[in-house]
């Protein structure tokens, strides 16, 4: 069964992607491929139990179990050994991707406080947008009392068939994502 937003890109989106970018071919058409959700948790150096409990958070925020990711090489300034926990990743596909895209959108944003807006600026050449937010806390699924720290996280939507910046920005536009306007 499809979710909502799958729907939603498949009988509104397309047509509407066609139509403004003269694109003849449905397949042409850009699509989110993946989103990988990213927590750097660099206090993991001291404590080991700080990044079980992110890696706890972000599968509860996810519904998926994330991978821990470790460094790849010793850089002693920052006491850092090689093969040492220092983050931890999430990648989401097909209906999980578009079930968490509908909660970030539709429920988590609008309870950020003195939210105006993501930036447009955060596209690379490629097309795909990457999100920062700098706390756990806004995702409904996360108890507030049971939060240790505050920790923020890297959303990075990839784009599969964008030639350009611009139409990654009007595919998740139609999807809801709350763009900042630019007043100059």
């Amino acid at each position: 069964m499809a979710t909502r937003l799958q729907d939603k890109y498949v009988q509104e989106i397309v047509p509407k992607m066609m139509e403004k970018f003269s694109l003849k071919n449905k397949l042409a058409v850009p699509r989110v491929e993946k989103i990988v959700i990213n927590m750097g948790v660099g206090e993991a150096i001291a404590d080991v139990k700080i990044l079980e409990k992110a890696m706890d958070e972000l599968a509860q925020i996810t519904g998926q179990r994330p991978v821990m990711r470790r460094a790849k090489k010793a850089i002693s300034n920052f006491k850092i050994k090689q093969g040492q926990g220092v983050g931890c990743k999430v990648t989401l596909r097909k209906k999980m991707m578009y079930e968490f895209m509908d909660r970030l959108i539709n429920i988590t944003m609008p309870r950020i406080r003195d939210f105006r807006g993501v930036p447009t600026a955060s596209f690379d050449q490629a097309g795909n947008y990457t999100l920062g937010l700098s706390d756990q806390s806004i995702f409904p699924e996360i108890e507030y009392d049971k939060i240790g720290r505050a920790q923020g996280m890297d959303i990075t939507f990839v784009i599969k068939n964008s030639k350009s910046d611009t139409q990654s920005r009007e595919l998740l536009r139609f999807f809801g994502m709350p763009f900042k306007e630019n007043k100059e």
